[in-house]
């Protein structure tokens, strides 16, 4: 599979640094661009896609009040049908995964931030010519590299020996790739709630069809009202799978509310337009 030449995106100055602020204020303010954030490092956006002609960027934000730095690699993971993300090795790879990981490039790979100093790391894909038409995926990994322990006194006895557990922190997000013609289609079905001793959860199986993944924005109404009674944003369907079982925890007066006629929406993101992807209208007692 050979590889058309590359060369990372640059921006002038000026560009640069409005870039950068635009993305280190939306963080701040929790919107309209979503934010990932372990620890003291924020990532925006949490989700990228890659048409192979342009590249763009994501911001790297340190909120803490220290020097931190971070190691920046690819890496693969596979949605299981609960919609938890699987660790892939490089050994296990598929064709679409290897693809992925030998199409994107990005720089720096290596960043250290200064309090309150954002940074972006510019990405950009570059399919080989005879790539087939499909969405391909990595996930870029920004993980923490702890600072060595300083050397500490040891006790009384010389021979002891003292551990120390130092967490790391990392935030992990999507860089898909589309090339050519891709879609995908949703059905929405058996939505429900079910209530144990833990508390409640609502339910709803997502059926998925075509070349692409989906993503959005889940909402419950009751039927005639414009108002949801739950919202979850941020609901991805992978294109491994072709159904996902959705159980997102609700309150006592949530779950009372879905009691009776609804309507369960699947909605792109609102910055994305929220245009209706799919839908479905049942009772739910």
């Amino acid at each position: 599979m050979k590889l058309m030449p590359f060369r990372l995106p640059q921006l002038g100055k000026r560009a640069f640094a409005s870039t950068i602020a635009g993305a280190a204020l939306a963080a701040s303010l929790a919107a309209p661009v979503p934010v990932a954030a372990q620890g003291d490092l924020l990532v925006a956006p949490t989700r990228v896609i890659l048409d192979g002609r342009r590249g763009t960027e994501v911001i790297l934000s340190n909120i803490g009040s220290e020097e931190a730095t971070y190691r920046i690699s690819l890496v693969l993971r596979r949605m299981n049908a609960s919609g938890t993300l699987v660790e892939v090795s490089p050994d296990e790879a598929n064709e679409l995964e290897e693809a992925a990981l030998s199409m994107v490039r990005y720089a720096p790979r290596r960043i250290v931030l200064p309090p309150g100093q954002p940074q972006a790391v510019r990405i950009a894909a570059r399919p080989s010519t005879d790539l087939p038409d499909g969405e391909y995926r990595a996930h870029m990994s920004f993980q923490s590299i702890p600072k060595a322990a300083p050397l500490t006194e040891q006790g009384s006895n010389p021979e002891g020996v003292s551990l120390r557990l130092i967490p790391i922190y990392g935030v992990t997000i999507p860089i898909i790739i589309r090339h050519g013609e891709v879609a995908a289609t949703v059905a929405l079905a058996n939505p429900r709630v079910t209530t144990d001793v833990n508390g409640s959860l609502f339910h709803l199986d997502m059926q998925r069809s075509g070349e692409s993944s989906t993503y959005g924005e889940l909402r419950v109404l009751k039927q005639g009202s414009d108002e949801p009674i739950y919202m979850a944003r941020g609901v991805a369907i992978y294109p491994e799978l072709d159904e996902r079982q959705i159980a997102y925890p609700v309150t006592a007066e949530q779950a009372a509310l879905m009691s009776g006629p609804v309507r369960v929406e699947f909605r792109e993101m609102p910055e994305k337009g929220g245009a209706l992807i799919a839908s479905v209208d049942t009772v739910m007692g």
